[in-house]
């Protein structure tokens, strides 16, 4: 016996949230197309770009043992496995894996908010914050503003593609001589400030960032979570004390460049001593 729907219950049949995938990826990439899959990515690259930050941030450090001490250190990063590949290949082999992460944590990020977004216009209800604090509503916000501070970053002091720009004091950019260039762009009141707003973003995005990555990747427990929160605050405050702490001391004359040094002439002679 045939049933006839009532137009009342055509009414009643809500469309479909997300429209079907134009392509299926072969599994296990397939699972990047669903929004479980996608928060799993978010979350696992979340976690590695805060190992970067803190080891970034840590090995920054050695500014304040002096000039010659950290152009030693970054020398040392661009010979890693020497003698077994060729200079700076384990350098860009983390380099892209970091590009890689990066890229993935943005899309993610993105494709989420778009599919959440879909969701919320079918049943529209005022936002709720008394569950959200300043950090996780300010995400998106700090998100873009790490975006541009990474493109700078890089364009300041890896690449000196700024150099004779507003982030220099005009002294030139020294490849190889990490303090002299901290010390040329961040005498720039302007850079010095614009590095303080932008280490105060990243704090502030790992604070929310570390437990939601736990919470994707369905690490919760009873017994755990009160830890997260902690950890999360403790991991954000020591990276804006250790990156806050650059420019104010580059401001303060505490770091400080008199003279670039020779870095060819080091690498042949001191460095090279030191690693025999």
């Amino acid at each position: 016996m045939a049933v006839t729907q009532r137009p009342q219950d055509k009414l009643r049949t809500p469309k479909p949230l997300k429209k079907p995938a134009r392509f299926t990826l072969p599994w296990p990439l397939n699972l990047y197309q669903t929004a479980v899959g996608k928060k799993w990515v978010m979350g696992l690259t979340g976690l590695g770009l805060v190992g970067f930050v803190v080891a970034h941030m840590i090995g920054n450090l050695h500014l304040y043992e002096g000039q010659l001490e950290v152009a030693e250190y970054a020398h040392s990063l661009r010979t890693i496995a020497e003698g077994l590949l060729p200079e700076t290949a384990v350098l860009w082999v983390l380099r892209l894996g970091l590009i890689t992460m990066f890229g993935l944590h943005i899309h993610s990020a993105i494709t989420l908010s778009a599919m959440n977004r879909v969701a919320n216009s079918r049943y529209q209800a005022p936002r709720n914050f008394a569950a959200a604090n300043f950090a996780s509503r300010t995400t998106r916000i700090t998100g873009i503003i790490i975006a541009l501070f990474v493109i700078w970053h890089l364009a300041d002091l890896t690449w000196g593609f700024t150099g004779g720009f507003m982030g220099w004091r005009g002294d030139g950019f020294n490849h190889g001589d990490p303090l002299w260039n901290v010390d040329n762009s961040m005498s720039n009141v302007v850079i010095a400030v614009w590095y303080m707003i932008a280490t105060t973003a990243v704090a502030v995005h790992l604070f929310h960032g570390i437990g939601s990555a736990f919470t994707s990747i369905g690490v919760s427990n009873p017994k755990f979570n009160p830890l997260i929160k902690p950890l999360a605050a403790g991991i954000a405050g020591l990276v804006l004390v250790g990156n806050l702490s650059f420019p104010i001391m580059v401001m303060t004359g505490v770091l400080e460049a008199d003279e670039p040094l020779d870095v060819h002439e080091l690498i042949a002679t001191e460095f090279k001593e030191a690693a025999e």
